[in-house]
């Protein structure tokens, strides 16, 4: 479908939505980017992937990534309080390797990829590069990241701290994260918004969420476009 049936298939859907509700896609999609994305490996914690999940609505990161090698991923409805609907959560788990396919997979697609760990003196998170997309990628509590994305990101980047301890809970390490990069995008000349193609398809995709039958109503519009 060209981008101009996208833009007016979205369009009709529109007017099955509130006012109100219109005014607030409007507004949150402006803030979406997919400039920068999340990729969680392995996680094994269901309430800690699903905070993250929260962290990168809140801070209007569109795409999560999912690694799943030893472990499945399943939303915890209670923690991450409707964020899974307005993200896009991409899993990785069809390969021997997932590890290795996703991070291929960012990196043909443009994206600088970085492991979060505190053992390395690559550079802290508040000089991260953001010129280049960016994927920030977390690793599990307990054995942070694996050996091989280990030897296949792009470089590593680091949380200050000053404690005794030497590692926060992943979504306390997401959120901040998330917080420091999104932040710095909105006050940099980097091209970080999402294309209007990306727009369009992503405001279809939430008005799909929250209109009833909305697969008739498309069977519908398609009819007419045919006619």
């Amino acid at each position: 479908m060209s981008l101009v049936d996208k833009q007016k298939l979205l369009e009709y859907l529109l007017g099955f939505i509130s006012e109100n509700k219109n005014e607030l896609f409007e507004k949150i999609i402006n803030e979406r980017t997919k400039h920068v994305t999340v990729v969680l490996e392995n996680i094994f914690q269901p309430q800690n992937a699903s905070a993250v999940l929260r962290s990168a609505d809140i801070f209007g990161i569109q795409d999560v990534h999912v690694i799943e090698n030893d472990n499945e991923y399943n939303v915890n409805p209670r923690v991450v309080h409707g964020a899974s609907k307005w993200i896009n959560l991409i899993k990785h788990n069809e390969k021997e390797n997932n590890t290795l396919d996703c991070i291929n997979k960012l990196k043909a697609q443009g994206y600088k990829v970085y492991g979060t760990t505190p053992h390395t003196n690559d550079c802290l998170i508040k000089d991260l590069p953001l010129e280049e997309k960016t994927a920030i990628m977390f690793g599990t509590e307990q054995l942070g990241l694996s050996d091989i994305a280990m030897e296949n990101v792009d470089g590593f980047v680091k949380i200050p701290m000053h404690g005794f301890t030497e590692s926060l809970n992943i979504s306390v390490s997401a959120a901040i994260c998330l917080y420091e990069v999104s932040s710095r995008l909105k006050d940099s000349d980097i091209n970080w918004q999402m294309t209007e193609e990306e727009k369009t398809d992503q405001l279809t995709d939430w008005a799909k969420k929250v209109i009833k039958s909305s697969d008739l109503i498309i069977a519908d519009f398609e009819k007419n476009i045919k006619r």
